[in-house]
């Protein structure tokens, strides 16, 4: 074979290899490219998911300006919007700064069961979709208090304890609750019993956190001039619009599709399922406490009462946030009903005591949140809990999976609340002999709006200046013999 036949051949086999080599390349590229987009496209459709949900807990805060509003009296109403908006701007900055350190955060390897360690302003983080879920959820918690103390808490103590409970009080029960670091958390590797401590979206982590310090801050400031008399007498203060109130408890529902189901942190995976099934139970909840505070309201006071119906609705919502996921609809209905006397024997209960809640925070929110992380001890099924978290053979009592779950559970509850008592007292406690807790009588009688903002929110409709304070407010809105004994429960009251 001639030289130049043999090169011929060579360079033909080199061409022919080339490009087999060429085309495998271009293969594998070809084959590679989808599979990194449909990477890429399963992530977007998490992160989305998750700032939709993030987007709607927000609105939540609009709910709560609302519901506060309606529950106030007119003259208080700048005061209390006031407080919803600082709420999000001081506690954006506190979460910012201080709060997704201590839920979240590590540095380096450093890592413990008790609080986070790193990541304090975001440094070196940039997982920005949970940071603005987990925000609006921190927000909440704070707004939940101002509820409990409104009309005569000073503003200045009102920005310390909402930026306190944002930055600390709140972000380490999360940690020990969400973290995959925390003490309690379903998600340590080696978690307590065998499924740890089960609260979804938050009955205990948010709703506990919000209503036991609203608890303690209402025992501390004390109770509103003329809500109780000294004959044992519970004298209602209505607030000032109830329209308001309503539209406020509509715009939480419709947030709380956010809160709930929007705790599955993404679609994809099956988890498109699991956020159907929660905004089912979620629904079913609401309703079944709506109704039955309906009923209930009407063998306590005499009426269908339209605040305690309201407060019914927000009730179930709290009751259902940790079992959610892990329930079948049957038993959302049922834990919701469970909700209702919650709402209303715990409202009556505190009149009793003489703690003063203007809105009914403790009992929506501190009293059914209890409720709530029980009855994941009591009603999660075998195939919900396998669901939402891992498959277990321990599961609710009721359902006969045993009293270990339940016990977790009772254990979470006496944790949530005894930190967050312990803390939020001190803090109420050092504000009201530092800076001052409370305003003056002659301030709370004029009313908040002109003594911390100078502004009234309905200047043009504003009672006759010949009657002042509480007695304008009561010859305005009720006759002059409203008193209630003290073994009723106010139809005034409002819902939180």
């Amino acid at each position: 074979m001639g030289l130049m036949k043999r090169v011929g051949i060579r360079i033909g086999f080199g061409a022919a290899a080339a490009g087999f080599a060429l085309l495998v390349m271009t293969s594998t590229a070809w084959a590679q490219e989808p599979d990194q987009e449909i990477a890429d496209l399963v992530a977007a459709i998490d992160t989305a998911w998750l700032l939709i949900a993030a987007f709607l807990v927000f609105l939540m805060q609009a709910g709560f300006a609302m519901l506060e509003a309606g529950f106030v009296r007119s003259k208080n109403v700048a005061n209390i919007l006031m407080k919803n908006i600082l709420d999000v701007s001081a506690g954006a900055l506190a979460f910012w700064a201080v709060g997704w350190g201590l839920a979240y955060g590590f540095s380096g390897d450093a890592t413990n069961g008790f609080v986070g360690t790193g990541h304090f302003f975001l440094v070196g983080f940039d997982d920005w979709a949970s940071w603005i879920f987990q925000f609006a959820f921190a927000a909440t918690a704070a707004t939940i208090v101002s509820g409990a103390m409104a009309e005569r808490t000073a503003f200045r103590a009102y920005l310390f304890y909402s930026v306190f409970i944002t930055a600390i009080i709140y972000p380490v029960v999360v940690h020990w609750a969400w973290d995959g670091n925390g003490w309690l958390s379903a998600f340590a590797s080696n978690p307590i019993g065998t499924n740890g401590y089960l609260d979804f979206a938050g009955s205990g982590v948010v709703h506990m956190v919000g209503g036991f310090a609203g608890l303690m801050g209402a025992i501390i400031v004390g109770p509103r001039i003329g809500k109780y008399g000294k004959d044992g007498s519970i004298n209602p203060i209505p607030g000032h619009s109830i329209s308001l109130a309503a539209l406020g408890v509509f715009i939480l529902w419709f947030g709380w599709y956010g809160f709930n189901p929007g705790s599955t942190l993404g679609l994809t995976g099956g988890f498109a399922a699991l956020a159907a099934k929660v905004a089912v139970n979620t629904t079913l909840a609401a309703g079944a406490s709506a109704v039955g505070c309906a009923f209930l309201s009407r063998t306590r006071v005499h009426n269908f009462d339209i605040g305690l119906t309201l407060n019914g609705a927000l009730g179930g919502l709290v009751a259902i946030t940790a079992p959610c996921a892990v329930v079948d609809p049957w038993a959302a209905v049922v834990i919701g009903f469970i909700a209702a006397p919650i709402v209303i024997l715990g409202t009556e209960g505190l009149d009793r005591l003489k703690i003063d809640d203007p809105v009914g925070a403790v009992a929506v929110h501190g009293f059914n949140g209890v409720w709530g992380v029980l009855a994941v001890g009591l009603f999660a099924s075998k195939s919900g809990i396998a669901e939402a978290y891992v498959a277990s053979d321990s599961y609710g009592l009721l359902l006969g999976g045993g009293a270990e779950q339940l016990g977790i559970q009772a254990l979470g509850v006496a944790a949530i609340a005894g930190w967050t008592m312990v803390t939020s007292g001190i803090m109420f406690l050092i504000i009201k002999y530092t800076i001052g807790l409370r305003v003056s009588p002659e301030e709370e009688e004029r009313g908040l709006d002109l003594g911390e903002h100078g502004v009234e929110a309905y200047p043009d409709f504003q009672p006759s200046p010949s009657m002042g304070g509480i007695a304008n407010m009561l010859a305005v809105t009720q006759p002059a013999t409203a008193a209630v004994p003290a073994t009723s429960t106010s139809a005034a009251r409002g819902p939180e």
